[in-house]
């Protein structure tokens, strides 16, 4: 007999039915919520795990990238220059270009008209084309970026559109840095001729968000490979990006 003096005998209680589909519902939303947040938890881990294997693959993506401009260098008897240029002066092709064969990438660097400049039609192919070494994997840029910058200037590794010979590194070649990995945000096309000038040198600080919480590997000129803070003193990171400074270097 039911406990409602309203309803008909042998009638469900039309009342109490509603109320037991949105406890029903209440729980199933409880339920996906406290799954989510388990899903949640179980994945942060898994996520940090991978920043120490991608750490080791940034290290040796530029250690390849420096064992490549060596072996152009004792091939060609001097480092390669930052870009080319046509006969106006105008920028064509990056230094990242012509290492392509030391990176086992000869037949992607034969199929680039180096007459041409990078972004033209005629070079569509080399442009969609991904090269992982010149990406950090930590980074969150387009994978046709790179993220390994360069120093170009007078009086640093790259001398604009000029081949360096390793002789004038006169500060050492373990004391001079020839490729930086940058913000992600100063990340460039693989194939474009920009890269790291004097000014953006020594921009880095607390601010500054690389892939790697701290701050940023770089390659020296004698082919290792450091990991460098964000907090590094001005004036050692200014002695390190010259060639021939002579400039007293600490610790670092």
């Amino acid at each position: 007999m039911t406990d409602n003096p309203y309803s008909e005998p042998g009638s469900p209680d039309t009342v109490s039915q509603p109320r037991n589909i949105f406890l029903y519902g209440c729980g199933g939303v409880i339920a996906i919520i406290a799954f989510a947040m388990l899903l949640l938890v179980l994945l942060m881990p898994f996520s940090r795990g991978r920043e120490p294997a991608y750490r080791t693959q940034c290290k040796n993506n530029l250690k390849q990238i420096g064992l490549a401009l060596h072996n152009y260098h004792d091939e060609h008897g001097v480092f390669p220059p930052a870009f080319t240029v046509d006969e106006n002066g105008k920028r064509l092709h990056s230094w990242r270009t012509l290492i392509l064969p030391y990176l086992e990438q000869k037949a992607l660097y034969s199929s680039i008209d180096l007459s041409k400049p990078w972004d033209d039609p005629a070079n569509r192919t080399a442009c969609e084309t991904n090269i992982e070494t010149y990406r950090c994997p930590s980074a969150d840029v387009a994978p046709s970026h790179a993220t390994y910058l360069g120093l170009v200037g007078p009086d640093l590794f790259f001398n604009s559109s000029e081949p360096r010979n390793i002789r004038a590194i006169t500060d050492g070649t373990a004391n001079t840095l020839m490729v930086v990995e940058v913000a992600q945000h100063q990340s460039v096309h693989w194939m474009s001729p920009q890269d790291a000038d004097e000014e953006s040198r020594l921009s880095i600080g607390e601010e500054t968000e690389f892939s790697h919480m701290g701050g940023f590997q770089a390659a020296l000129a004698d082919g290792s490979v450091r990991f460098l803070s964000k907090n590094i003193a001005t004036e050692t990171l200014s002695a390190l990006t010259t060639v021939a400074g002579h400039e007293a270097i600490g610790e670092y």
